[in-house]
């Protein structure tokens, strides 16, 4: 494991934040593409093939390294931004949309963080980026949001992206938590992560939370998002007009979501 840069940074903001990271001469910090804010004149910008860490050998290395970050969502290339002058410098990442940046230092979570795929945002270089494919089955097919995560390993500093408002939870031994599949934002290596059924037929038909929830053991720690993307882009289409049938019975509808059950858009 190559050691990461080690980092200063500042996180602005409430509903919509960026975190700002501070660079002596020479160091450097990894961005997913597209989410710098602004950076001074003297850090250089520059996009490479994977994420930088040092971890993928040759060229069959990273593109297998490559191919990991497109099923976690994110793209091909990452944006390594590298301190070429002197004194202080820093760069700034914007969130994508409105939540908390969790800022987590990868040794004292043991120097591997489980979240969400595509809610990576920025990290100290010398951190890699890859994927854990759930070992059960099961877990895999039906864990919806949370069939494939992403990996974050190292020992510097990552910050993830989450929806909404943050909570952190620690589980002791043996102690067990039912999130809802979209809502798990991140865990430490240390939980052991399952599905479980909700319920009945008639809970999983209309209880409208999904079919499966994410069952989650410590010891470890567990970050939970209360604005998953998914959740939010679906509030969004069905607030638009002429899509889905929304729209057409307004907010104040007094049928409100059993209307949409009947005409067959729920």
């Amino acid at each position: 494991m190559s050691n990461a840069d080690v980092i200063d940074y500042r996180i602005v903001g409430e509903d919509m934040q960026f975190v700002e990271i501070e660079l002596d001469p020479d160091e450097s910090a990894i961005a997913e593409a597209g989410t710098m804010m602004y950076k001074s004149d003297h850090v250089k910008m520059d996009s490479i093939f994977g994420d930088g860490s040092g971890q993928e050998k040759g060229f069959m290395g990273k593109l297998v390294g490559a191919g990991k970050r497109v099923l976690t969502g994110e793209s091909l290339f990452s944006t390594v931004f590298t301190h070429e002058g002197r004194g202080k410098a820093h760069v700034a990442f914007a969130a994508p949309y409105p939540g908390t940046i969790l800022p987590v230092h990868l040794p004292e979570v043991g120097g591997r963080l489980i979240c969400q795929k595509d809610s990576f945002l920025a990290a100290a270089k010398g951190v890699s980026i890859g994927i854990a494919f759930q070992k059960r089955i099961l877990t895999g097919l039906f864990g919806g949001e949370g069939f494939i995560l992403q990996k974050l390993e190292g020992n510097g500093m990552v910050f993830v992206h989450c929806g909404g408002t943050l909570e952190k939870k620690t589980l002791a031994d043996g102690e067990t938590l039912h999130v809802d599949t979209g809502c798990l934002a991140a865990m430490s290596d240390t939980i052991d992560y399952d599905i479980v059924r909700v319920g009945g037929i008639k809970s999983m038909i209309f209880g409208g939370e999904g079919v499966f929830f994410a069952k989650l053991t410590g010891p470890g720690t567990v970050w939970m998002q209360s604005l998953p993307f998914s959740r939010l882009a679906g509030r969004l289409l069905a607030a638009v007009p002429g899509i889905m049938g929304s729209g057409s019975k307004g907010e104040g509808s007094v049928l409100g979501r059993v209307g949409d059950l009947m005409d067959g858009d729920g």
